[in-house]
């Protein structure tokens, strides 16, 4: 027999199983708390960023409700009189006033005699990209609109009542803050910004166009004719008109 010393197996089998349960252990402490805490952080973290996502698009759909809601140029019609001359044509007398949000004149009313009923109101209207207005730009933060002319159904457009004066910045827009080259430019070219799509979108123009939104006038009605801040123009149902006010 050998008198060498004998291998510990015993101790080595010991050692390796210590070794295998302790792997073993944090193997599963990994997979059982590590492992699921990550991803319990990872979900949280990417929650807050959607949370944060929506928020801001909240923001942002909340701002852009109330440009919808803003009007940035407003004019009363009130219909005076309807009546047929000795020829038996109707005519209508209208009397149209720009007014502020609270209903108050900005400039000189005009009264207007059309024949006929039913009335256009011709418009140029330029609108800027959506960006611009959410961002409240000074210039581009909503739209512009020239009233180029009133006529009926029953004149040529040509022969219609200037309004406006083409070529020129509205004097309403010159009233509220001092006119910009930029607008200057836009009105004295806008024939010229309609037909090249390169030199509208160097401005931030998104569409420019004419517009004539027309109404049936009722006698005894007013309307009211308001371009909102998207560019869109409208005209509001006809309400009855108070009567005079008489002194006692």
């Amino acid at each position: 027999m050998s008198s060498g010393r004998h291998f510990p197996i015993r101790s080595f089998v010991g050692s390796v199983v210590l070794v295998a349960v302790a792997a073993v252990s944090v193997y599963l402490s990994y997979e059982l708390v590590v492992k699921p805490r990550q991803a319990l952080q990872d979900q949280i973290r990417e929650q807050k960023g959607t949370i944060l996502k929506l928020e801001q698009e909240k923001q942002r759909l909340e701002a852009y409700l109330k440009i919808l809601k803003r009007i940035d140029r407003r004019a009363r019609v009130e219909v005076l009189r309807q009546a047929k001359d000795q020829q038996g044509t109707l005519q209508t007398t209208i009397r149209f006033t720009e007014v502020d949000d609270a209903g108050k004149p900005i400039n000189v009313s005009r009264e207007l005699t059309l024949p006929g009923q039913e009335v256009y109101f011709d418009t140029l209207v330029i609108k800027f990209d959506d960006h611009f207005i959410e961002q409240g730009d000074p210039v581009k933060g909503g739209a512009l609109m020239v009233f180029r002319r009133i006529f009926s159904s029953t004149m040529r457009p040509g022969d219609g009542f200037v309004i406006d004066k083409d070529g020129q910045v509205p004097e309403v827009y010159a009233e509220r803050q001092a006119t910009s080259e930029f607008e200057k430019d836009l009105w004295k070219r806008f024939w010229d910004l309609a037909n090249d799509e390169k030199l509208a979108r160097e401005r931030g123009v998104r569409a420019i166009h004419g517009d004539a939104p027309y109404m049936r006038l009722e006698p005894d009605r007013v309307y009211e004719i308001c371009l909102r801040s998207t560019g869109e123009v409208i005209i509001t149902p006809g309400t009855r008109m108070a009567p005079p006010q008489t002194n006692p």
